[in-house]
């Protein structure tokens, strides 16, 4: 009886990743995670795997981590920090730390990369550029063969504090419309599902950006309107002038670097919501026979909205 493949996880105790690791669990992986600390969250529950205490950083922890892997799924990485050295340091750094480990230790292993669809636009931000680089790294040090590159676009689900503010917005009598552009979602089952599909045997080399079953994207109006329909919510929407997004975006950043922890809403983020084209178009897009997304927006957004509550986030 053939032993079930061994996956090694960075990133599985983050907003995604508790998500991708039960999705790993249920399609037969037996699973080692790289932690700080031992996980234990609620979303664990029943889920077996070996954690391996360690950080991106460690290299001897990296080295038992991918040791005898079948395949590696890094999904660890920094999405909000003071400033670009430290973005690359944890994005690119990490990752060439990794891919360079594995092809050491384990060489046959495949190698799943989680990035992002800003890594489309490196010049939007210094997380966009950061991604970039990150794919660059990973690229450098693997075998195209044995590579594979998943971007996914803004993702939203349970245990998402992120996308919360989206949601809460909706409440208000008026609600902020930030831009005109259009944009891609997934939910976190579905990245999950679809990350979960390329580390077994749909594994494919190569780049792919994912998105909901409407990769063309939705408006910003759009994805404000069906937040107010899963919240009960009916705000007017005020659109912001694209000069006051990006003025608030740096002083928010400038105002962070006195913080311990650095803000998600900088410049480079404002520069990221102001950009007019977040859909992913038909050739970068995930071939739908390795995975094909099962949570519409509609859907998505109201089991969102029922978690939330259920959980005490939000009313």
């Amino acid at each position: 009886m053939n032993q079930p493949l061994l996956a090694a996880v960075t990133g599985g105790t983050g907003f995604l990743g508790v998500h991708l690791v039960p999705a790993l669990a249920q399609a037969g992986f037996r699973l080692r995670l790289l932690a700080r600390r031992e996980p234990a969250h609620p979303a664990f529950a029943g889920v077996e795997f070996e954690t391996l205490p360690g950080c991106l950083e460690d290299e001897t922890a990296l080295a038992e981590l991918v040791e005898n892997a079948d395949v590696v799924v890094h999904a660890a990485g920094l999405i909000k920090a003071h400033n670009r050295a430290a973005f690359l340091c944890a994005n690119q750094g990490g990752t060439a730390a990794l891919a360079r480990i594995t092809r050491r230790v384990a060489p046959r292993a495949k190698f799943v990369l989680v990035s992002s669809l800003a890594a489309r636009e490196p010049q939007l931000s210094n997380y966009a550029f950061s991604k970039h680089a990150a794919e660059a790294a990973a690229r450098q040090e693997l075998p195209a063969a044995q590579l594979a590159i998943l971007r996914p676009p803004a993702i939203y689900g349970p245990w998402d504090k992120e996308t919360l503010a989206l949601f809460r917005a909706s409440l208000y009598l008026f609600a902020p419309l930030l831009s005109d552009g259009k944009a891609a979602v997934i939910h976190a089952a579905d990245a999950a599902g679809a990350i979960t599909a390329m580390a077994g045997v749909k594994f494919q080399p190569g780049c792919f950006a994912l998105a909901d079953d409407q990769p063309d994207g939705y408006s910003i109006r759009a994805l404000m309107n069906e937040a107010a329909r899963a919240t009960g919510g009916r705000p007017r929407l005020i659109r912001v002038p694209k000069a006051l997004v990006l003025s608030a975006g740096f002083a928010s950043g400038l105002l962070g670097g006195f913080t311990k922890t650095p803000p998600i809403f900088t410049l480079g983020k404002a520069r990221e919501i102001l950009h007019p084209d977040w859909s992913v178009h038909p050739d970068e897009l995930l071939p739908r026979e390795i995975y094909n997304p099962r949570i519409n927006l509609a859907q998505g957004f109201a089991e969102t909205v029922a978690w939330y509550r259920q959980a005490g986030w939000s009313k």
